[in-house]
């Protein structure tokens, strides 16, 4: 079998692809298809050609993997579809699966296109920092119109088959055998001239159209490159010709696939495939099928951790030690279930099918026959070992026993059990519900079957499962405490609160620092502080920011913290806390002065590297690309800027180190030898993969 093979069904050629596993238009798909179509053009008792995919879909777009290539070297996926536009015979795109990226730019490209029900196309390039580059911002809006093209383009989300023959986009919906069917439709429509060419189409559309996508792309795609070429080039395709356009989409796609935002979302794509990966993990690991849960505590975390488990049909047994908190629970996940229907993703119908696989409990005991039982109670070790002692005798043999600790030791959690090897660190991200990221906590003794088992789990509940090493704090909340020192730091200097906030925002994070503790709960780290000041037999914790907290200013949640907040939750400095600061810095004998946006900035960015660096170097965390994927999916870190590792990547080592040093801040070992050799944080991670 041949990467696209040529079949002659009478008077009609069928061109399958052959490039598993998404038949991806890596080298040898185009040299395989202009193949296909020189035999077509040289036979004259050829009709009609179709183009199919072998295997489970159609093209999935570009190979990714390429984009870095000498243009010399790089699939020309231009040049094919080129000559596929100008072909002289009819071309029939045969659709299942998937059409996505370049694999709908050869779709649009052929004269007509036929489709499974089932099948899904799209433009989804702006997720990695790039524009479709081979006409699709010429031809979709040609052929659905500029509302709709913009409207993919823009979020990159695939439609359905059904909803492209709506549009036009399909021309025939294939009910049975697809192959058959689009051989059959291209032998009926084999003789018909002119033939249809998308490029001939015109296009109109209201300059209000985007005028609106450009006021749009300002909440929806702050600070990215891609989505504003994107528009410029659909009001090309609706004022110029087709020519201009192909042209002009070829130069911004070079723009912006060399830029670092495109390098970024890049990175994080294939960090994120990396992260499923661990060493040392054979991939015949044997898993337990997770058919039951049991959760401990039904306060915010437990709730939302409940609700993955009935969102993927696991039934879940959920304990607290009251009734008005259990009852609380319920609510709170009852209404959030609710909400959700209230905006159409969601039908009263799947409310109560979700609901109805949540038991509640009073009792521990309950939990007996659960395949996985978490317990997602507050933040204090005493408590926490006397539930694990408990679960130990409760729990049946083979059960997972996790922990949703975000900062304590899980092994000595562990170590109260007779079975340490079936407990795990399960640490999901608040709203527990929404938030993709978990990280997977590997204690000394975690057995290579829970691991593997909770690596499926978090994928068959649709988290971005990443795993990490024990420490206090594991890798995102050790990063994160070491970043609000620095933040605490900067104010005591002289910044303002709004100010550190500010350059974060500029970054491209929804919140900064402050934002972030007022939301979360300006008690919650007083708390911690106060808890490590006692374990450690140090004095109280007096920061500004303690104080704060003991004026009954804890945040959001009560309307007051760092900022106040109106009824809309939007947060206002406040003057009497603006002194607070001055007094404390008066009281410390702490001279303030000026600190430009540009050393906020960098403190507070290179306070997450330098601690990552060390993290990495630990052992906490198997990969940088890993502490990237957990600082975007757990954290809010712009995708677009790949993480924070690649950030440093990007800004260059070399000058990471020098700012630290001029900043007063001793750089990690490893930081400073990958620096010295002029390496990059993505060079380690691959020079570890090969070792």
């Amino acid at each position: 079998m041949s990467i696209v093979d040529q079949t002659r069904e009478g008077d009609v050629l069928v061109l399958t692809i052959n490039n598993p596993p998404v038949n991806a238009f890596s080298p040898g798909v185009p040299e395989g298809l202009h193949a296909g179509l020189d035999a077509a053009e040289g036979d004259e008792g050829v009709k009609a050609v179709v183009i199919i995919g072998g295997g489970r879909t159609f093209i999935a777009g570009a190979d990714i993997k390429t984009f870095d290539l000498p243009r010399e070297q790089a699939p020309d996926l231009r040049g094919f579809i080129q000559r596929l536009d100008s072909f002289s015979k009819p071309t029939v795109a045969a659709i299942h699966g998937t059409a996505l990226g370049g694999g709908l730019e050869v779709a649009l490209a052929c004269t007509y296109r036929v489709a499974t029900r089932d099948a899904q196309m799209g433009l989804p390039e702006v997720k990695l920092g790039v524009l479709p580059g081979a006409g699709g911002t010429q031809r979709l809006p040609r052929v659905v119109g500029v509302v709709k093209a913009l409207e993919m383009m823009l979020s990159g989300n695939p439609i359905k088959a059904t909803e492209a023959k709506q549009l036009g986009l399909v021309d025939e919906i294939v009910e049975g055998d697809l192959r058959e069917g689009a051989i059959a439709f291209a032998r009926a429509h084999a003789d018909a001239r002119p033939l249809p060419r998308v490029s001939e189409r015109t296009v109109g559309a209201d300059p209000a159209v985007f005028a609106a996508a450009r006021e749009g792309i300002k909440k929806t795609h702050r600070g990215q490159l891609s989505p504003g070429f994107i528009i410029d080039l659909a009001e090309m395709a609706a004022t110029r010709p087709f020519a201009e356009g192909w042209e002009a989409e070829a130069r911004l796609f070079m723009q912006a696939k060399d830029s670092p935002q495109s390098r970024g979302l890049r990175h994080i794509f294939f960090a994120e495939r990396e992260a499923g990966k661990i060493p040392g993990l054979a991939k015949d690991t044997p898993t337990t099928e997770i058919k039951s849960a049991g959760i401990i505590g039904a306060g915010t975390m437990g709730g939302g951790i409940a609700m993955n488990f009935l969102n993927v049909g696991i039934p879940v047994t959920i304990v607290e030690t009251s009734q008005e908190a259990l009852d609380r629970g319920l609510s709170v996940i009852r209404r959030n279930y609710e909400n959700t229907a209230k905006k159409g993703r969601l039908t009263m119908e799947d409310v109560e099918k979700r609901m109805s696989l949540l038991t509640p409990s009073l009792n521990m005991e309950d939990l007996a026959d659960a395949d996985i039982i978490i317990e997602a109670v507050f933040e204090n070790m005493d408590v926490k070992k006397d539930i694990f002692t408990k679960l130990d005798a409760i729990a049946k043999p083979g059960a997972i026993l996790a922990t949703n600790t975000s900062t304590l030791d899980v092994n000595e959690i562990a170590s109260v059990t007779g079975r340490p090897e079936q407990v795990i660190g399960l640490h999901f991200f608040s709203p527990a519900n929404v938030m993709k990221l978990l990280e997977i906590v590997r204690a000394d003794k975690t057995s290579d079957s829970v691991l593997a088992t909770s690596m499926a789990l978090a994928r068959r509940i649709k988290k971005v499962g990443v795993v990490v090493g024990v420490c206090d704090g594991f890798v995102g909340n050790r990063m994160i405490h070491r970043y609000g020192d620095e933040a605490r730091k900067l104010v005591e200097e002289g910044a303002r609160p709004e100010d550190a906030d500010a350059a974060m925002n500029a970054l491209g994070l929804p919140m900064g620092p402050f934002q972030m503790s007022d939301m979360a709960g300006l008690d919650v780290g007083y708390l911690i502080r106060q808890h490590q000041a006692k374990v450690r037999g140090a004095p109280k914790p007096d920061g500004w920011l303690d104080r704060i907290v003991e004026l009954g200013r804890k945040g959001q949640k009560t309307g007051a913290g760092v900022y106040d907040y109106d009824e809309n939750r939007r947060p206002k400095p406040n003057a009497e806390i603006g002194r607070l600061i001055e007094d404390y810095r008066t009281e410390k004998g702490i001279q303030s002065r000026q600190l430009g946006q540009e050393e906020v900035t960098g403190r507070l960015v290179y306070s997450l590297v330098n601690e990552g660096a060390q993290i990495l170097d630990e052992g906490i965390a198997q990969r940088a690309g890993d502490i990237d994927v957990i600082y975007i999916y757990g954290y809010g870190f712009p995708a677009y800027r790949g993480g924070p590792m690649q950030y440093a990547d990007e800004v260059g080592l070399k000058n990471v180190v020098a700012d630290l040093e001029k900043y007063g801040q001793t750089p990690a070992p490893l930081l400073r030898r990958l620096a010295d050799e002029g390496k990059t944080f993505a060079q380690y991670d691959r020079e570890r993969a090969g070792a």
